[in-house]
């Protein structure tokens, strides 16, 4: 008895100290370097943007797929654990373009907050908006990090009126900026009532140099040009009177998001950012299974596959399953149960994650990300468990928007191709879809936008020695036949569709517009279709 008290003990105090959250943004916004400077700050890396090949240093970025660095964006997430303040965090970093957001969408199923960067000059963009509305749907808390103060901004009032008009999301800001572009010098934080005055240094690869001193202090009015120290006075004096209240259960619960001036390339704001975020994140909470809640405390082990990678590192032609823990704790060598097939699997290999660096872990509590060598056992969305029969929600496909055959113009090459499709359908790279024809069996590439086509053709050439064509299809639009193959039969041929289907082999109609969808459902009213994939 005693010692299941001393292991349920260990077990609460192990996931209290876990924290886990995704970064997401539009282009350009600075996630990346955002990212790189939480490293810096957390001791993950000692200088950022490193490339020193040092056994104490790790290179500075979470980009590091061949093609992200030859187009300079981030193409797939990836997962960064690091300690800082004895808590274990788990970083998990997403794609910021808009053609690859479905990978991000899949990463917000295993994150338990959000922090959302926008450039503080043009404040919130299309894909901010769109990546917002996931993390509502999931009553995820979101944290704002408003960046690049130190260039030409929009007024921070201004900010924080676009953010509460627009998402509908009560504002408090944690920290107040001190000016901004060239006269930005620093911020006034809020929860110490301290000012913290910030020394610029050479593209912030090492922690900023600062001076604090306390919010009447005389120094402060010889630091500060009289104009910017007014405005800065008269704008904190306005929200102190009429601004939101600090509540933590609506930061908690989505409704209110805690708002950051800063810059992350020359590193003002980073630390008061992540020290705040430490005291009022979300820790690991219930997760919903099948069969009801699942609380992080748990007894035994369980834990879901939220992303798939091939390749990451290309001389072993390895596949990594990304599994989110959920419940209980995980040890190397235990064996689960695959709750969609019911096999039994040692788990031999974890790893800890650290972008494309890896090494051994020995556990892991609910909140942590490990990688798992996959040979083909996992999908995504699967569930592994021990004990009673744990099996969580699937994560489902979101509408594709663009269609194309990829043909393999070299025979010879084709198990090479068929490979190649196999594993990155598998990871979620791209949808393939197949026509109903048997005459055509080349794949369908089914994708949100241009660049995925790009990836897929790139990573075949680099991974698997494939060269590919791209052959447009002539639809925008795809929806999933809800209630399957016999309902599309009775419906008979339809003029204004092409039939297609899916990995699962559930039937998929793709229009050329929304009206031809809609004309079609008008004439079929019987015929029900989803924009999303039900759920496997």
């Amino acid at each position: 008895m005693v010692v299941e008290f001393a292991d349920s003990a260990k077990l609460a105090v192990e996931v209290n100290r876990r924290r886990n959250f995704a970064i997401i943004s539009h282009p350009d916004a600075g996630k990346t370097t955002l990212t790189e400077k939480l490293l810096l700050y957390g001791g993950a890396i000692h200088e950022a943007g490193s490339v020193r090949a040092r056994r104490d240093q790790r290179q500075a970025t979470s980009d590091w797929m061949e093609l992200e660095k030859q187009r300079g964006i981030s193409i797939t997430s990836t997962v960064l654990q690091f300690e800082y303040r004895d808590c274990q965090i788990n970083l998990l970093d997403t794609p910021g373009h808009q053609d690859f957001s479905e990978d991000t969408y899949r990463t917000l199923a295993a994150a338990d907050n959000a922090v959302m960067l926008i450039d503080a000059a043009k404040g919130l963009e299309p894909q901010t908006r769109k990546l917002f509305e996931v993390c509502r749907l999931r009553k995820l808390p979101i944290f704002t990090f408003a960046n690049k103060l130190d260039r030409p901004s929009q007024e921070p009032l201004n900010l924080l009126d676009e953010i509460e008009k627009e998402l509908k999301l009560a504002t408090y800001p944690v920290n107040w900026p001190i000016g901004t572009g060239d006269r930005f010098k620093g911020v006034f934080d809020r929860r110490t009532r301290k000012v913290h005055l910030f020394q610029r240094s050479r593209h912030g690869s090492k922690m900023a140099s600062e001076t604090t001193l306390d919010l009447d202090a005389p120094e402060l009015l010889e630091l500060v040009e009289p104009d910017v120290y007014q405005t800065f006075r008269d704008e904190l004096e306005l929200i102190e009177e009429v601004g939101s209240e600090l509540d933590l259960e609506a930061v908690l619960s989505g409704e209110l998001t805690p708002v950051f001036f800063g810059s992350a390339m020359t590193n003002f704001g980073v630390q008061l950012f992540l020290d705040a975020f430490l005291d009022y994140a979300a820790k690991p909470g219930p997760r919903t299974a099948r069969t009801g809640s699942v609380d992080p405390t748990h007894e035994h082990f369980s834990g879901f596959v939220f992303k798939l990678q091939a390749n990451m590192d290309p001389k072993h032609r390895d596949r990594v399953a990304f599994v989110r823990v959920c419940s209980g704790k995980f040890e190397k060598d235990m064996v689960v149960t695959h709750a969609r097939s019911g096999k039994s699997l040692r788990l031999a290999r974890p790893q800890k994650l650290f972008a494309q660096d890896r090494e051994s872990v020995e556990e892991a509590y609910a909140g942590d990300v490990i990688g798992l060598n996959n040979p083909g056992a996992f999908s995504i969305g699967d569930t592994i468990y021990i004990g009673p029969k744990i099996e969580y929600e699937g994560i489902p496909c979101f509408s594709p928007e663009l269609f194309a055959y990829l043909r393999n113009p070299n025979p010879s090459k084709f198990k090479q191709f068929q490979k190649g499709i196999s594993e990155l359908r598998e990871e979620g790279a791209v949808q393939i879809m197949y026509s109903t024809d048997e005459a055509k069996r080349d794949p369908i590439l089914a994708a949100v936008g241009q660049l995925q086509f790009e990836v897929v053709q790139f990573r075949l050439q680099s991974e698997y020695g494939v060269e590919s064509r791209v052959e447009l299809l002539p639809y925008s639009v795809a929806r999933w036949v809800t209630a399957g193959w016999d309902e599309l039969a009775k419906v008979g041929r339809l003029f204004n569709a092409m039939t297609v289907k899916d990995m699962w082999d559930r039937p998929v109609l793709l229009f050329k517009n929304e009206w031809n969808c809609q004309q079609v459902e008008g004439d079929h009213p019987s015929l029900q279709l989803q924009s999303i994939a039900p759920l496997t």
